[in-house]
């Protein structure tokens, strides 16, 4: 696989290299392919967020390989392609890597051509089946083979209910993802994960197959298509977009546009811990929005300790690299995500982060 994180040691920037600001260089510069969450990165729900249009351009105008996964199963590559390019990112199907056009793909692997699949989501869904030879159905009368399970605003008690029997019945079970929740202007509301959750307490059993992240399918697809060398993804969830790259053995940048706080991130397992840290995209292009995480705990103007189960923050600089530190203390010691200003500085830079009070 391209762009392994184990590549070496300090793939990306090497952390040493700073310029007399006391920053790194430019994070893209050690990238030859971006990988995209959308939901939380690119857009909201069918808004784009402030300055994601103007990064993608200038990843493009460099010459740069950009894909885009996602665990969204309510559309199709071609329409994903086409919302981007509505919004000013030009983007083509091929770009595009949806956990419904992989579970479609893999159904087909499993089933003979022109089997039925129970499908319980979006359009977008049913059509990725009938496009690689399989037959959507949508009762258990239909006798299933298997069951294909997306999100879909029109889910309902009767679909869960035909999905449920089918399963009972032996049909397989394949889940698109299991996102808990999804991102929207008005702030998070139920995702996939959640209708899977239903199934999941009626069978008292797990689905058979997980298709989207954090599985590392979409992101090991995606660096494989573009075979450009080193890949960065990029995401606004922890338990999806890091996780699956991790898992990918990918580095990964999570940006705070999305659904994972600071909090979130200060107490996040080894196995969701992004290599960087920025408040939305100008971190891949301006090194001073964006930081290498862990930091050390006393560098850049900040001073973190920690005592009674929480982190205490000392010092002067710049939110992100107080982020930095808070995550080299509450990582190496289990503190937090409680955090405690000393300074009126620190207090300012919790403020910043959604960190105060």
């Amino acid at each position: 696989m391209t762009g392994s994180a184990g590549d070496d040691a300090g793939s990306g920037p090497d952390r040493g290299d700073r310029d007399r600001a006391g920053t790194r260089g430019r994070l893209i510069d050690g990238y030859a392919l971006v990988v995209f969450d959308l939901d939380g990165v690119i857009y909201l729900i069918d808004r784009p967020i402030p300055g994601a249009v103007e990064a993608v351009g200038r990843l493009h105008a460099e010459g740069r390989s950009v894909a885009y996964a996602t665990n969204n199963a309510s559309r199709r590559s071609s329409e994903v392609a086409d919302l981007l390019t509505g919004m000013g990112v030009p983007a083509g199907p091929e770009e595009v890597l949806t956990s419904a056009a992989a579970t479609a793909e893999l159904l087909r692997d499993r089933l003979p051509a022109g089997a039925p699949v129970l499908v319980v989501g979006a359009e977008a869904l049913r059509a990725e089946l009938r496009a690689v030879g399989l037959r959507p159905v949508s009762t258990v009368d239909e006798e299933p083979a298997a069951v294909a399970q997306g999100y879909g605003p029109q889910v309902g008690w009767s679909d869960l209910a035909e999905a449920s029997l089918a399963v009972r019945a032996g049909a397989l079970w394949y889940a698109t993802n299991t996102d808990r929740t999804l991102p929207s202007p008005r702030g998070p509301l139920p995702g996939n994960g959640s209708l899977v959750a239903v199934l999941r307490t009626a069978l008292g059993r797990d689905p058979d197959v997980v298709v989207g992240k954090p599985e590392p399918a979409l992101f090991a697809t995606a660096a494989h298509r573009a075979g450009a060398g080193r890949t960065l993804v990029v995401g606004d969830r922890l338990d999806t977009d890091i996780e699956g790259a991790r898992r990918a053995g990918l580095d990964s940048l999570l940006v705070l546009t999305g659904v994972s706080d600071a909090a979130e991130l200060l107490a996040a397992p080894e196995s969701r811990r992004p290599a960087y840290v920025s408040v939305d995209l100008a971190g891949l292009f301006d090194p001073a929005a964006v930081v290498r995480v862990p930091g050390p705990a006393d560098a850049d103007g900040w001073s973190v300790s920690a005592a009674d189960g929480e982190l205490v923050l000392d010092g002067a600089g710049r939110p992100l690299d107080a982020l930095a530190a808070l995550c080299g203390k509450a990582w190496s010691t289990g503190a937090g995500p409680r955090v405690r200003a000393v300074s009126a500085a620190a207090g300012e830079a919790l403020a910043a982060l959604g960190l105060a009070g």
